[in-house]
């Protein structure tokens, strides 16, 4: 890295460190779950419009909590996307303390994933380096997205369906996890969906011949998809919950509802497997005599390495480092650990070497952004090495842990934006190595071509203006 823009980066990091902190913490405490982010999303529009960012569009490509902003300068020059999300998780409210323990304001949600560190480095990083561009004549766009809900139906897959992402040189993005990596992995496709079963009720001690159970249907299908498991692939990944199974013993159910997710490395094998399960509906309908429906609303890609960004994010991670833990955070840790029975080994102190693109289980909408233009993402430790959406998680990323974590993610992701900005022989090698994995690939959105919006959308957020209300208050900050 040019050695002027490595100390413009440093100082506008440290400028934006107030705003990065601001982020953590007001989102931390909104904790607000997926498609319900109104708040949320206007913290980060707030210090975007306040940074000089232009808010291009809210309730963008149909989701009411998402929004796109951008700033330019000069003429021409390279575009580089960044990804901040904002949604937390339901039943994992907890206070900012190293055990378990309900937040005293009541909320049960919490960001057991981070989110709310995930968001505020990414939107400090653009806004930094929005100050880089302009003391040092940099030209190029920034464009910030707003990707509400990544837990459920990410927004990004509405945004990739309109083209948001094609014109970008690179997106970037991070997640806190326990380790210092560079997120040069495999994570799986998936598709989302509803499998509804339609029976015929009746008095089930008086004349239950009469009636059709839909939640018998429920149940033979949960047994034929456990079956079904034997013979997938050892990639492949499939779970559900019953959602709807009856309302009283005594009458035959007549609705049963599944809330069900496949997984495996490619979308090839997903959609193969979602059409088994089809199947399987089908047939145990026909067994029940009742009628199934199976809704496939939701679905995203695997996510693309790509080898040249990733050796450039590596480099900045190994100069920027982990952050410095005081013995009180370390002991924060510690007591985390203690808590969930595990061996006390404390916040991560090293980086790991390049990883390799091993395949992993999880899944991400930033996979469909991988496939449409270079992406990369990094990985900062601010919690022990403890699984993620646990109350572990949420209790350490409203805590000085997340708020270090998050800082220098963001410094991370402005060094690479910089790069990227700088290095036309980067963004070429970034360029080929994409065309290389995507040879002879068009991108296909996986949502359905009716699928205009959220299945899940609250209908609060749904008919009532309060998509109308957020684009309201963005104007109202521009002004």
């Amino acid at each position: 890295m040019n050695s002027t823009y490595e100390a413009a980066v440093a100082q506008a990091i440290e400028a934006a460190r107030p705003t990065i902190d601001r982020i953590c913490d007001e989102v931390w405490d909104l904790v607000e779950t997926s498609l319900h982010e109104v708040q949320s999303a206007q913290v980060h529009i707030r210090e975007l419009t306040a940074a000089g960012f232009t808010i291009v569009s809210t309730g963008t490509s149909g989701v009411p909590t998402a929004f796109l902003a951008e700033w330019t300068h000069g003429t021409g020059g390279p575009k580089i996307g960044f990804l901040p999300e904002y949604d937390a998780l339901p039943g994992l409210g907890n206070e900012a303390v190293p055990r378990k323990e309900p937040r005293k304001d009541g909320k049960t949600s919490g960001h057991g994933c981070g989110h709310n560190l995930l968001g505020a480095g990414l939107t400090g990083a653009a806004i930094a380096m929005k100050g880089v561009m302009e003391t040092s004549g940099i030209p190029g766009t920034l464009r910030v997205y707003g990707c509400a809900a990544e837990e459920t139906e990410g927004a990004k897959i509405y945004m990739a369906r309109e083209g948001l992402f094609s014109d970008l040189d690179a997106a970037l993005s991070w997640h806190p996890s326990p380790l210092a990596a560079v997120m040069n992995v495999r994570l799986t496709a998936n598709n989302a969906m509803r499998i509804e079963f339609f029976g015929t009720t009746a008095h089930a001690g008086n004349e239950p011949w009469l009636g059709r159970s839909a939640l018998d249907a429920m149940e033979l299908a949960g047994h034929a998809l456990n079956q079904m498991r034997e013979h997938l692939e050892p990639t492949a990944r499939t779970h559900y919950i019953f959602e709807v199974a009856g309302t009283a013993p005594n009458v035959v159910p007549d609705y049963a509802r599944m809330w069900m997710m496949v997984r495996d490395k490619d979308r090839t094998r997903v959609n193969a497997t979602t059409e088994w399960v089809r199947q399987i509906a089908d047939g145990v309908a026909t067994a029940t005599q009742t009628k199934a429906k199976c809704n496939v609303y939701y679905g995203v890609y695997d996510l693309l390495p790509n080898t040249p960004l990733a050796e450039r994010v590596q480099a900045h991670l190994e100069h920027v480092g982990v952050p410095a833990w005081t013995e009180e955070e370390q002991e924060f840790a510690r007591t985390c650990e203690r808590e969930m029975g595990l061996p006390e080994r404390g916040l991560a102190t090293t980086v790991i070497p390049l990883l390799q693109e091993p395949d992993m289980g999880g899944s991400t909408d930033v996979g469909d952004v991988s496939w449409i233009t270079p992406t990369m993402q990094v990985s900062l430790p601010m919690m022990p090495n403890i699984s993620a959406h646990t109350w572990v998680m949420t209790a350490c990323a409203g805590t000085s842990i997340g708020r270090k974590s998050a800082l220098a993610a963001a410094h991370i992701i402005a060094r690479t934006a910089c790069d990227l900005l700088t290095d036309a022989e980067l963004r070429a090698a970034a360029r080929a190595d994409f065309e290389r994995r995507t040879q002879g690939f068009t991108y296909g959105s996986p949502l359905p071509a009716e699928q205009t919006k959220p299945y899940g959308l609250p209908e609060w957020l749904n008919n009532d203006g309060s998509a109308e209300t957020l684009a309201g208050m963005a104007r109202d900050t521009a002004d």
